[in-house]
């Protein structure tokens, strides 16, 4: 699934390119992705310019004049420019043309969204209930410390959760909890606040770090311009069960926390 360096990735993608340009016409080409696309979405969005570009958690906001286009790319999903023209081909589901420049919606599962938005677009229900922004400098170790007290969540399950902090998912949580020392499975309540001291600035960096990379391309993710991100070639545990720690040189173990894989060295984390 995209997470947030894949999702600001594709913003400053489209922001570069078609910031401040006019939306001409929006081609709808299915009904429905996770969520029902509102009736008569092309005709809203015709003729309306894009004031500006923004991301909260792992949703896109496109501020058009008037409104805001909610883009969520669910778990396959990108936004990539192509030439006019171009034939859609199968998990093509949208078109947003902007003069000679077309921005095109795939998503295979349909998992994603696609939502227009008026008043406060932070009211909605599906972004009113997120969490802190770990770029943020409201994320601290402190804040942290107390967010997660009294929790016996694992950690990682606990950093992954939308409601707590956004958009650190599955990648970003592994390689940060590396970063830092911390086994995967410590209970969130029971990590001590000079641990959080060295794991806030671990996600901090290890995000921004990925945002520069271009994101993680394991399947489908592109940006804008087509291009694979490359952070995958530097996971230091990600999806590198039985793989030597390039730390200690024990093999990186590979469990499961819920429904999702968990990679971590037990020798460095603990």
């Amino acid at each position: 699934m995209p997470e947030l360096p894949e999702v600001e990735v594709t913003r400053r993608g489209i922001e570069k390119r078609v910031g401040g340009a006019r939306l001409e016409r929006a081609v709808l080409r299915a009904p429905t992705l996770r969520y029902p696309i509102p009736a008569g979405l092309a005709r809203t969005l015709a003729g309306r310019p894009l004031v500006a570009t923004k991301r909260r958690g792992k949703y896109l906001l496109l501020d058009l004049d008037g409104g805001h286009l909610l883009i969520h790319l669910g778990m396959s999903g990108s936004l990539r420019f192509v030439a006019p023209g171009t034939p859609p081909e199968k998990h093509d589901h949208a078109d947003f043309v902007f003069g000679t420049t077309v921005l095109r919606l795939t998503d295979p599962r349909r998992f994603g969204a696609l939502l227009w938005l008026t008043g406060n677009p932070l009211d909605h229900p599906l972004l009113a209930r997120l969490g802190i922004e770990p770029l943020s400098r409201a994320f601290t170790a402190d804040w942290l410390h107390a967010a997660l007290r009294g929790k016996s969540v694992a950690i990682k399950p606990a950093l992954m959760d939308s409601g707590l902090v956004v958009g650190v998912g599955n990648i970003y949580a592994a390689e940060s909890l590396f970063d830092a020392g911390i086994d995967p499975r410590r209970a969130a309540g029971q990590v001590a606040l000079v641990r959080l001291e060295r794991l806030v600035p671990a996600i901090k960096k290890t995000l921004r770090a990925a945002i520069r990379a271009g994101g993680s391309t394991l399947r489908d993710f592109c940006n804008p311009e087509g291009g694979m991100g490359n952070f995958q070639t530097r996971h230091k545990v990600y999806d590198r069960a039985g793989e030597p720690c390039a730390v200690c040189g024990t093999p990186i173990k590979l469990i499961r926390q819920g429904q999702r894989s968990t990679c971590y060295c037990p020798k460095c984390q603990r």
